[in-house]
């Protein structure tokens, strides 16, 4: 049915119904993917123990997708679709839990290849403070070749794009939608001008549209394609504390930016320093925590 193993995997990554465990167990019974094609419906049932219409749903999907079609309507859009099986995936995010089946991404892709990734995250309601730390670490930190990974969130991620962008560097926004849904609506400029030159990357197909329940799972990609994490900013529940946590668990450095206990942005970043975060007066904070690990390279 298919030429290779690539496509098996972006078709079932297409049929409603399967999550990631749901092809994890498949890889388990074939790494090839091939005789999930094939197995009667009764025995494929046995191996994904889903709810009945969960199953339906992917059965129907799983002898029905034109998924080379839609290969060729990605490719036509410079949508580019990357397997986990693939040279061009991200080599650090193979190695986190979960790690994404398939990628999309729209924009440069040759960005994925480098190891100098720093995500920086933090509150969608920045104070004059916060913009002020981005201003002082964002310039050196490109200047010095590293990418900036954020999430397109509002606040401090939108700010992180566009200060690397206006000082010259390199981009990423990790998006919980398909890149045909661009959540906040009002960054679609910002978006558009990602995918001409910079990046934006996704899990999920074009199509789909960001759930509430998909923010939590992007922010393991923002940890994992970068070799730490700054969090400008942030009250004590917040997302940027999940990417944060994540990052730990990832064995990447986490950064914090220090603020006035009086804040209430201030308390998620001097949370993480009480807990053990690198404190961040400047870039080179960061920098220097990497210059033996590139010193080898």
């Amino acid at each position: 049915m298919y030429s290779s193993v690539r496509e098996r995997l972006i078709h079932l990554q297409h049929c409603r119904g399967a999550s990631w465990k749901t092809i994890h167990r498949l890889f388990r019974i074939d790494p090839t993917f091939a005789s999930v094609f094939t197995l009667p419906s009764s025995v494929l049932q046995t191996y994904i123990p889903l709810p009945l219409q969960r199953y339906s749903l992917f059965f129907k999907d799983l002898h029905s997708l034109h998924i080379q079609s839609m290969i060729k309507t990605y490719k036509d859009n410079h949508i580019h679709t990357i397997t986990i099986f693939d040279s061009d995936y991200p080599p650090l995010l193979k190695h986190i839990y979960e790690p994404p089946w398939v990628l999309y991404a729209k924009g440069d892709l040759h960005l994925l290849s480098s190891l100098k990734m720093i995500s920086i995250v933090g509150t969608r309601q920045p104070t004059k403070e916060g913009i002020k730390s981005l201003r002082r670490l964002i310039p050196p930190l490109v200047a010095d070749g590293w990418i900036i990974v954020s999430g397109l969130a509002a606040g401090i991620d939108t700010l992180a794009h566009e200060m690397a962008i206006q000082h010259g560097g390199n981009t990423i926004a990790v998006i919980a939608g398909g890149v045909n849904h661009i959540y906040p609506k009002q960054n679609q400029q910002l978006a558009n001008q990602l995918m001409d030159g910079h990046l934006v990357l996704s899990e999920y197909p074009s199509h789909v549209r960001p759930q509430k329940w998909h923010f939590p799972l992007r922010n393991r990609i923002i940890s994992g394609i970068s070799l730490g994490t700054v969090v400008v900013q942030a009250k004590e529940k917040s997302g940027s504390l999940i990417t944060a946590s994540l990052a730990l668990e990832q064995g990447r450095e986490v950064f914090a930016v220090p603020g006035p206990i009086f804040l209430e942005q201030s308390k998620g970043p001097n949370m993480l320093i009480q807990q053990g975060a690198k404190l961040v007066h400047s870039a080179n904070d960061i920098v220097e925590e990497f210059s033996c690990f590139f010193a080898k390279q």
